[in-house]
């Protein structure tokens, strides 16, 4: 699993100190509808890991929510959440976990408050992704999971954005979540535990290694390195980073370094379709991804996944997911009306 001492990287300046005997800390988990389960269950399952290897209870948690009562997660799975309270019953760390939904929360304020107490707020995923859009100029760096990233350059200007797990904006934490959420929250409680106890937490949750928050997100299908060969991932590489100005087979393979005809053989021995194939439905995707949770307009869209005209990508579009543009576009209308009359 490696040294976790030397991997895990110190969230600091947060009025956590180390080197006392371990105290009680409490976590607020925030959670809107639809929130992530897997964020979730690696929340709890990390804390009640680390009580374990303690043998007592140094961490515990509740559930808030603007919505509060029964919420239920992306999936099926139901919790139940105490009102957060505006400047009421803080925690000593705060996690935030957005939903598809949650566009009228209250944790900003919440957020703030904290920040004020100079207690750790952490935002995974989704609730990070709306901090951003929110923040026009976020002191220091800021990050999300990789899916919004281009997402939030084609909407407009974020110097700060990068690709990492982690990012510190002000005592405001971004965070990429998802698979990540574990060893984050190691990272968190980190300053109380041996690093035997912290190798243990990992060992347990069949963690490979205890990545830093500042190591950059695996990112699209080419991340996936133990699924493919070198140069296949290179290909995709290539590909998933020229979807705008897409590039020829014949670049692709001399980049690559290998004949055209042995990255067809290849491609269709894993994805049972050629190169190019693979390579249209990376950008039909993405014009996806672009047309459902932006307004941009849609021949901007077009132009941003390589297609010559907005005809073009309309095609393209509803040969693979059978709706055109226009209509998934006035169908997110239609989910946002609802949302915001409920």
């Amino acid at each position: 699993m490696g040294r976790p001492d030397a991997a895990i990287k110190p969230l600091g300046g947060f009025g956590i100190r180390s080197g006392d005997a371990p105290v009680c800390r409490a976590f607020e988990i925030f959670v809107h509808r639809g929130f992530s389960e897997l964020e979730f269950a690696a929340i709890t399952n990390t804390l009640a890991i680390a009580n374990s290897i303690l043998s007592r209870e140094a961490f515990n948690w509740r559930i808030v929510s603007d919505t509060p009562g029964i919420v239920q997660g992306n999936t099926a799975l139901l919790v139940r959440a105490e009102p957060a309270v505006h400047e009421h019953a803080f925690s000593d760390i705060m996690v935030v976990l957005g939903g598809p939904r949650a566009k009228h929360a209250d944790w900003p304020r919440r957020a703030r408050a904290m920040q004020r107490l100079a207690a750790p707020v952490v935002l995974l995923s989704d609730a990070a992704t709306a901090f951003i859009r929110a923040t026009r100029s976020p002191a220091g760096k800021v990050t999300t999971h990789w899916r919004d990233i281009s997402v939030l350059h084609e909407e407009g200007h974020h110097p700060g954005l990068t690709e990492r797990l982690c990012e510190n904006s002000d005592g405001i934490l971004t965070a990429a979540g998802a698979g990540a959420t574990a060893e984050l929250v190691i990272g968190l409680i980190a300053p109380f535990l041996e690093a035997s106890q912290l190798a243990e937490i990992g060992n347990q949750l069949l963690l490979p290694t205890i990545r830093k928050t500042d190591a950059e997100q695996p990112r699209g299908a080419a991340g996936s390195e133990a699924l493919f060969d070198e140069r296949v991932s290179d290909a995709i590489r290539l590909m998933e980073a020229n979807l705008a100005e897409p590039l020829s087979m014949s670049e692709v393979t001399e980049m690559v370094g290998i004949s055209t005809r042995h990255l067809e053989r290849v491609f269709r021995e894993v994805f049972d379709e050629t190169p190019a194939r693979f390579y249209k439905r990376l950008r039909v995707k993405q014009a996806r991804v672009l047309i459902e949770t932006t307004l941009m307009p849609l021949m901007d869209v077009a132009l941003a996944t390589g297609f010559g005209s907005r005809s073009t990508m309309a095609k393209a579009v509803a040969d693979e997911y059978g709706v055109t543009p226009s209509r998934m576009r006035a169908r997110k209308k239609v989910d946002l009306l609802k949302f915001d009359q409920g």
